[in-house]
């Protein structure tokens, strides 16, 4: 049986993680990891093959609660890009903000509403969330 390959992330308001092998897996090791999610009141979207929980959490943390989850895991921390994290919002009503700090609700409003020269800034900002 395949171990799950976890690409851990984190931001402002929740984490998310990349299951980079999910077709390896078993029916029951991918029943673990939604049961994980539920369990967190989270969303696992099976396009992307990743979850995301509501609920700001350490890398360290997010291993200690896979470890009384029974999920035989591969873990590993993302680095967020630094772009995102050091662009600024410079219009609105988070003017003055890190783009790693918008609320999630924000940048997809963007994501859908703004077309000005930040736009590649928040594509990889939300990508980087896994929105």
């Amino acid at each position: 049986m395949s171990k799950a390959k976890f690409l851990f992330s984190t931001s402002r308001e929740h984490f998310s993680v990349q299951v980079e092998n999910l077709e390896e897996l078993s029916v029951e090791e991918i029943q673990k990891i939604e049961s994980f999610v539920s369990a967190r009141n989270g969303i696992f979207d099976f396009n992307t093959y990743s979850f995301i929980i509501k609920k700001r959490v350490t890398f360290i943390e997010f291993l200690t609660l896979l470890k009384y989850s029974d999920i035989e895991h591969i873990s590993e921390e993302i680095a967020r890009k630094a772009t995102t994290t050091l662009a600024r919002i410079e219009f609105g009503k988070y003017k003055g903000m890190f783009y790693s700090e918008a609320p999630d609700s924000y940048l997809l409003w963007l994501k859908g509403n703004y077309r000005g020269k930040d736009r590649d800034i928040i594509d990889a900002e939300l990508k980087s969330r896994a929105l």
